[in-house]
């Protein structure tokens, strides 16, 4: 059974300047795992002000890029170990009269790979480094082939306002099942990025807790930016129900009743019925023939090393 994605080859070579860690040290001394691939993003393909407002509008959703992606088989089973939990962190109190936003730590990310503009959707998870991102895989590495560059997050998108400013990636995390194999089962990333103001992310916006090894059929609340229609991409969007099983059994992927489109890939899921909760999966694909479902991978032992190396 093929893949669709939100109803609507070769490995790529990086380029020069990209420094590659698939177990060694990262800049501050974080240890990568064999299970991790990390990108230091050179200064000249960090984004700079390459986004401007025409630029994000024009971007395409992100979901044409894990079209036909499907589970390695190489892999074998998710591996599950011991129930873990990062709690959140809350931001700084806002100045008075700062601008808002409905959830200040969800936004959009927008990117470039294979020499096409993308946006998908992304949230602010707590981290060591309070400056850590998670969006899905194919948001950020072509899975397989080169990681992204211009990859920036805008926390709290809405209507084309971006009120806590573009922050650039300076590392790119994801699992090497996904960036040496395109395995749709470990279809999430981490991206850490720099601040436009000298104060931390997780200190601006706040952060989500994360949990790693969790029950299986949990209940979520999922939110993302979709914007094939009927929705514009310009506000962000829920979604919320209990969690089953991928119906065609090829990955240990859950889905939860969901009409979101393309562009809300890589939104965040939350174990419970809001925001506050702790984020326990994302946005990844859709069925074409299993209608206002979105499915997410279960995150487990892989994800929480890539989480591990990023948000340290």
């Amino acid at each position: 059974m093929s893949r669709t994605t939100f109803r609507s080859g070769a490995l790529a070579a990086l380029s020069i300047g990209a420094l590659v860690i698939t177990g060694g040290l990262l800049t501050g001394g974080a240890v990568a795992s064999p299970q991790v691939d990390s990108w230091v993003v050179p200064q000249t393909q960090q984004a700079g002000e390459y986004w401007t407002a025409e630029r994000m509008r024009a971007a395409r959703p992100g979901d044409a890029l894990v079209a036909g992606k499907t589970p390695s088989g190489a892999s074998g089973p998710v591996t599950a170990g011991r129930e873990r939990a990062v709690p959140q962190q809350k931001a700084r109190p806002a100045k008075p009269g700062a601008a808002q936003s409905p959830v200040p730590h969800i936004g959009k990310v927008f990117f470039t790979l294979g020499g096409s503009n993308y946006v998908c959707s992304a949230n602010a998870v707590s981290s060591a480094n309070e400056s850590t991102v998670s969006t899905a895989g194919h948001c950020l590495n072509e899975g397989p082939g080169a990681f992204a560059t211009r990859f920036t997050f805008v926390p709290a998108y809405q209507n084309g306002s971006a009120p806590y400013g573009q922050w650039t990636a300076i590392e790119l995390h994801a699992p090497t099942n996904w960036t040496s194999g395109g395995d749709i089962t470990y279809d999430t990333g981490f991206a850490v990025v720099s601040s436009p103001t000298g104060v931390s992310l997780s200190d601006t916006v706040g952060a989500s807790g994360v949990a790693f090894n969790d029950s299986r059929g949990l209940t979520y609340s999922a939110f993302g930016y979709p914007a094939a229609a009927p929705f514009t991409g310009e506000t962000l969007q829920s979604c919320y129900g209990v969690a089953t099983d991928d119906p065609y059994g090829q990955s240990e992927s859950q889905g939860i009743p969901c009409d979101m489109t393309g562009g809300s890939s890589g939104g965040p899921w939350f174990i419970g019925s809001s925001s506050a909760g702790f984020q326990n999966s994302l946005n990844s694909f859709g069925y074409g023939n299993v209608k206002n479902t979105m499915f997410g991978p279960y995150w487990g032992s892989v994800i929480a090393s890539v989480y591990d190396v990023a948000s340290s």
